[in-house]
Formats: structure tokens, sequence, C-alpha cells
């Protein structure tokens, strides 16, 4: 006899509204942290005295513990229920937003900056979890629900942009973590009113690999910072890099060993799943390493005052939201293959048009990559959240999800840890920023040509 819990859930329209309303306010104050702290990185570095490497361990120790830690997240999201795992994650993002606003040095900082690292995690898988229980009745609707799921982070993540120019120029840094705790109070209460969704109570957490993971991304991301400043033959570097391959085999072995991994094995063998892995880490590498060059770029070569950069990325919001929008469209009608590899491609366009900047052009050069970029994330990554979430039996929707969003913060942490590294070694931010845009360019080109050599369409989403 099947368990009732796991039957699809047909809810009301109101209770619809309501998950997809909590689910993405989740999402959005994630992803505004992310962004809205690169653009205070100038402001940092004056206000706490620090240099490039500590800027990047300021970026790094959010994404890295999200990273490290969703997998575990997305098993706690399906042992315990999504729900319980959201509220958490909330409540606890809450504290530790705090704490960076009180943060006196960098290193209390970075430390504070951790911990919403770790409560992140928590959140985003189990908020897509909710998502996807709720809308399993419908295929349609759930492509629906997960591209407004998508675009509303991005959009936080732009407007986080625009709002910490605001913040930074009004009230001081200090503000751009405050700002986060009203929208974790409304996150909250609208929690409590989702549905808990089906729990897998014999799922077990992988502490083996999850330790493996934290010690092997801290090591590379660690190793990659510090090189600049203790020289690639330094102990301490050469060391990271050991750590992180040392780590990298152990993981393997461990997860093809145990009965319940952190990372099933098995979900690799599922269509279409490691290749959209594969691209959604191409565009967060891509997207955040360019937030980190350009935010740097723009309000200490071009001279642009906080709030000044703030409104220059606005047209990311807009094109990535319209983008996002009509991304559904184009995956009902075309499928995943056509879909992914146009983002690609669009995405590729804008980092080849900004890699000819030269130093006397002025905004008007830059906006047309400020459009296209967006707009190329705005087609390919909603539609690698639904290709992934559909490859998958809906009780592993939690893993599958920790597993995607583990896969973007890690792009998103070596973005920046890399783009530090080209910008630290170039001559002047100017070149750096040129050299990135190449590297970029290369990778979302080399993404696109394996998704349309690979992705297999089953049909439109």
């Amino acid at each position: 006899m099947s368990d009732p819990s796991s039957a699809p859930l047909r809810s009301t329209d109101g209770l619809l509204r309501v998950t997809q309303l909590a689910a993405c306010f989740g999402f959005m104050v994630v992803q505004l942290d992310i962004t809205i702290v690169n653009l205070a990185l100038p402001t940092l570095a004056n206000d706490l005295a620090t240099d490039i490497a500590g800027l990047q361990w300021v970026v790094d120790a959010y994404t890295l513990l999200f990273a490290s830690l969703l997998l575990s997240a997305g098993a706690i999201s399906d042992r315990f229920g999504a729900r319980r795992s959201f509220l958490i994650g909330l409540s606890g993002f809450l504290l530790t937003s705090t704490a960076c606003g009180l943060a006196q040095s960098v290193t209390q900082l970075v430390a504070a900056r951790a911990g919403q690292g770790l409560f992140a995690a928590l959140m985003v898988p189990s908020s897509l979890a909710v998502l996807n229980h709720a809308f399993a009745h419908d295929p349609r609707l759930r492509a629906r629900a997960m591209a407004v799921w998508t675009a509303s982070g991005a959009a936080a993540a732009a407007m986080g942009l625009l709002l910490g120019g605001v913040l930074l120029q009004t009230l001081g840094w200090r503000s751009i973590f405050f700002v986060n705790l009203p929208l974790c109070a409304l996150g909250i209460v609208l929690a409590w009113r989702v549905a808990e969704t089906p729990r897998k109570a014999d799922r077990r957490l992988d502490l083996v690999g999850q330790a493996l993971t934290i010690a092997g991304l801290g090591g590379l991301i660690g190793a990659i910072i510090e090189m600049p400043r203790l020289g690639f033959d330094h102990a301490v570097v050469l060391g990271g890099f050991g750590l992180a391959a040392l780590c990298a085999i152990a993981f393997a072995t461990v997860q093809s060993r145990i009965a319940q991994p952190m990372l099933p094995p098995a979900l690799f063998g599922l269509p279409n799943f490691s290749i959209a892995l594969l691209s959604a880490i191409a565009i967060s590498l891509a997207y955040y390493g360019l937030i980190f060059v350009m935010s740097l770029y723009l309000q200490q070569f071009a001279g642009y005052t906080p709030l000044q950069a703030g409104l220059a990325y606005v047209p990311l919001t807009l094109a990535f939201i319209a983008a996002n929008l009509l991304g559904g469209r184009l995956l009902a009608r075309h499928g995943f293959r056509v879909t992914i590899v146009s983002g690609l491609v669009l995405c590729a366009s804008g980092f080849a048009w900004l890699g000819r900047l030269g130093d006397g052009d002025s905004y008007a050069w830059i906006l047309p990559a400020f459009l296209a970029i967006p707009a190329g994330m705005g087609l390919a990554m909603p539609a690698t959240t639904t290709m992934i979430l559909a490859s998958v039996d809906r009780s592993w929707s939690g893993t599958a999800a920790a597993v995607l969003n583990a896969v973007r913060q890690t792009g998103a942490a070596l973005g920046v840890a890399l783009c530090g590294l080209l910008l630290a070694d170039a001559d002047g931010i100017d070149a750096g920023l040129r050299i990135v845009c190449i590297v970029c360019l290369t990778g979302l080109l080399l993404s696109a040509g394996l998704s349309w050599r690979y992705i297999r369409d089953g049909g439109s989403a």
C-alpha cells in the first residue's frame, strides 16, 4: 500500500501562492547578500583596512560554507521535512546577518559571513523542495513556479547592487546586512503556513563526506586566494592544493562505498543531470567573478560612487527578469537543449563585447554587455533547475536541489577566487577585466558546445 504522504499535493490556489512567496523570499535573501556585499568591497577595504585577499574572503566565506553544506542540507530537508529546515535557515540567517552588521574587524566579518553561508545552505534546497512538492501535480505550473523562483533570486541579486549603492552612500556598510532582518522575518511568517513535505525517515547524514567537502573546497579556494600574496611555491598554497586533491579522491571513494552518500553516484547516471551541472557552474563562475571585478573597476578605476555603481547595474535586473519569464515559454516550446544553449551563447556574447572595453569608453559601451549577460543567464538558469528536478523522483528533490545549488555556489566561490587571482596578476584593473572576460567567454562557449552535444530532450518541460 502506498504512503499517502507521497501522493501529489493538490493545494488550494491560496496555499500555492503562499508557498511560492515563502520560497521566493528565502531565495531572495540568500541571493541579495551575495551581490550587495560585492558592491561594498571598496568601502570595506577602506573601513576595515584590508587588501584584495581579505575582500575575497569576505565574499567566499559565505559562498564556501554555502556550497560545502548544501549537500547535507538537502539530506536534512529530505529526512526532517523541507518546511522545518526552511524555518531554521531563515531564523539563523536573521541572527548571523545581525552579527555581520555588528562586526568590528575583517576577521569578525568573515566569521559571521561563514555563519550566513551555513544557514543559507539550509534555506535554498528546502525552499525548492517545498515548491516542487506543492506544484508536483502540474508539470507546466511547476516549470512556471521554478522560473518565478529563479527570477526572484536573480532580481534580488541584481537589486542588491542598486539597494547596496543607496545604503552605502546614506547609512554606511553595516546597513547592507541589517536590511536582511525584515526580509527574513516576513519569510518566517509566510513559511508557517506552508505545507510540510514527505519525510524520508531513513535518510542519513554523511558526516565523513561533509567533512571532506568542507576541507577540500576550503583548501582549493584558500590556495587560489592566497597565491598572489604568498606565491605558488609557499607551503600554505601547495598544502591547500594538495589537501583539495586528497579530499576529492577520498570523497569519491567514500561516496561509492557507503549505503547513503551525500552525493549519490546514481544521480549522475540520470539523463541530462551532469550536463546541467556543467552549465550551472559555468554561468555562476562567469557571473559572480565578473561582479567582483566590475565592482572594483567601476569604483576604483572609473571613479563611480557606490550609488552610481549601483545604478549602473540596474539593466542587469531588468534583462534577467525579462529573459527569465521569456525562458519559461521558450522551454515549453523548444525544450531544454535549445533554451540552455541559447542562454549560454547569449551570455558569452556579452563577455566578448565587454572584453573590448577601452580606457576611455563610457557606460554606453558597457551597457550591451550588462544586457546580454543577465539575459543569457535568465534563459539558461531556470531551464537547468527544471531539467534536474524533472529527472529525479520527488522524494529526492531536496537532494537534487542541493546538488544543483552546491555546484552553483562552488562556481561562484571559484569565480571570485579565480577572477581575483587574474586581477591581482594583471597590470591594472582594466587589464584584469579584459583577461577575466576572455576566460569567462571560453568557459561559456565550451559549456554551450557540450550542452548541444549531450542534452537529450524528451520533449518540452
